[in-house]
């Protein structure tokens, strides 16, 4: 069995991989955003929580809007069947499912609890909170739920910024600020003095940074102390792919980077791919469950490990490739990658990065009348080198990159000819895409 060992010089930071090792490691397959009724989902937590475990998930994050899911909450029942409503997506029709008849079926009258509302007298029903349905559906060794807060705010020039604290043990309220660098940087401080405070690891993430273009990649960025974000996310609509003003989220991914090691001197960003799921019932497409998940190599199943595993960036995000190997060798500065082999599927491998020299003034993104879009920016010149170029293009299951030596950073997006097994309007195949290497020897130049 091959075993690992970090060699780290940076707390917390993946700087290369070795083949002597005192520590077994597997990989963990976890969704890290997802939503229930304890916020805008439209499905019982248990319920959802039993369906990422019977889709062999090992992990998973309840990460509804602006609350913990602690202590008591009531809900209407008539709420739980408007959320159960569908919509006009896709061809699905609005024929409403029937929620609470079907969490009663399942469930029976000894667990589900209803009650009188003694305001108005409507009907209600108990939402579990976490550590109920913990004792539910939990299993050690297989099956582990995460507390998380997805924190929703916007900045006081209203763009909209989401923040995922995954393993955060109190409810974290929004922090204020000007724009959107100092929501983050405000938001992180507060995570991370509560996660010192109560001495348990949080991950914090930036969610869907493309949704109502609320976060740039300069926003990205700037904040250094933040190490990861959403490069996909599941939701239909959420402008992942970009459009004709404003880039995708993988282009922000390789502009923030390059400025945080070419500018900043600082660590790169490392990726999530999630599900951002709300809709179980089947009466909604637009933000079903299994869209994309991490994999995390780690020893344990446990928040500790799973989260120290990501700080170091072992681990890589899916839409359904999966990969069986991902090592770099910090001595012969290879990247290579074993993809799991998948009936009928073909796979290329781009890995892509930033050369030094490349252009670090951007100019302004216009719109169709020519004003200037408050988005990232245009790095693009036309010679030299670039941001996000491909550096290589590899067929086949055992794709390799040396790097040369001139590198700011590369990382490797898989894509197979297979459509993804939850269909996206945003992309038809199924891909994964690996963290950023080599960019030590950037930070340590002068």
């Amino acid at each position: 069995m091959t075993r690992w060992i970090w060699r780290l010089t940076l707390p917390g930071l993946l700087l290369a991989w070795s083949a002597t090792a005192e520590t077994a490691a597997r990989w963990w397959k976890g969704n890290l955003h997802t939503h229930t009724l304890w916020s805008d989902g439209d499905e019982f937590p248990e319920v959802v929580a039993e369906w990422y475990r019977a889709h062999n998930y090992h992990f998973l994050a309840l990460s509804d809007h602006n609350v913990l899911s602690q202590g008591g909450r009531w809900m209407n029942v008539s709420n739980v069947a408007a959320r159960a409503k569908g919509e006009p997506w896709r061809g699905v029709s609005k024929r409403p499912a029937d929620a609470i008849g079907n969490y009663l079926r399942r469930y029976g009258s000894n667990w589900v609890e209803t009650r009188t509302n003694p305001t108005n007298g409507e009907p209600q029903v108990r939402l579990k909170p976490l550590g109920e349905v913990r004792a539910r559906v939990e299993t050690a060794g297989r099956f582990l739920l995460m507390p998380a807060e997805e924190i929703t705010h916007s900045a006081a020039n209203r763009r909209a910024i989401h923040i995922g604290a995954i393993n955060l043990q109190e409810w974290m309220p929004t922090q204020d600020g000007a724009t959107v660098p100092e929501v983050l940087a405000r938001t992180l401080r507060a995570v991370n003095e509560s996660a010192v405070r109560l001495g348990t690891p949080v991950l914090v993430h930036v969610n869907h940074p493309n949704y109502k273009w609320g976060v740039t990649a300069e926003d990205l960025a700037t904040v250094i102390e933040e190490r990861f974000f959403e490069v996909w996310n599941g939701v239909d609509g959420d402008n992942d792919p970009g459009d004709a003003f404003h880039p995708p989220t993988e282009v922000l991914w390789d502009i923030a980077n390059t400025l945080r090691l070419a500018a900043f001197n600082a660590a790169p960003l490392y990726a999530v791919a999630t599900d951002d799921s709300h809709d179980y019932q089947g009466t909604k497409l637009r933000a079903q469950p299994g869209r994309a998940w991490v994999m995390v190599r780690s020893p344990h199943l446990s928040p500790e490990s799973l989260i120290r595993a990501m700080d170091a960036g072992d681990f890589y995000g899916s839409t359904g490739v999966t990969l069986s190997d991902v090592r770099f060798d910090s001595r012969t500065r290879r990247l290579s990658l074993r993809i799991a082999p998948s009936r009928g599927e073909r796979f290329v491998t781009r890995f892509i990065g930033t050369r030094r020299g490349a252009n670090l003034h951007g100019r302004p993104r216009l719109d169709a009348a020519g004003n200037v879009l408050e988005t990232t920016l245009d790095y693009a010149t036309g010679s030299g080198p670039q941001i996000g170029e491909v550096f290589a293009e590899v067929a086949g299951r055992s794709p390799a990159y040396t790097l040369r030596g001139d590198e700011l950073y590369v990382r490797a997006v898989v894509t197979s000819s297979g459509p993804p097994e939850v269909p996206s309007t945003e992309f038809p195949f199924k891909r994964a895409w690996t963290q950023p290497v080599g960019w030590q020897e950037s930070l340590s130049r002068p």
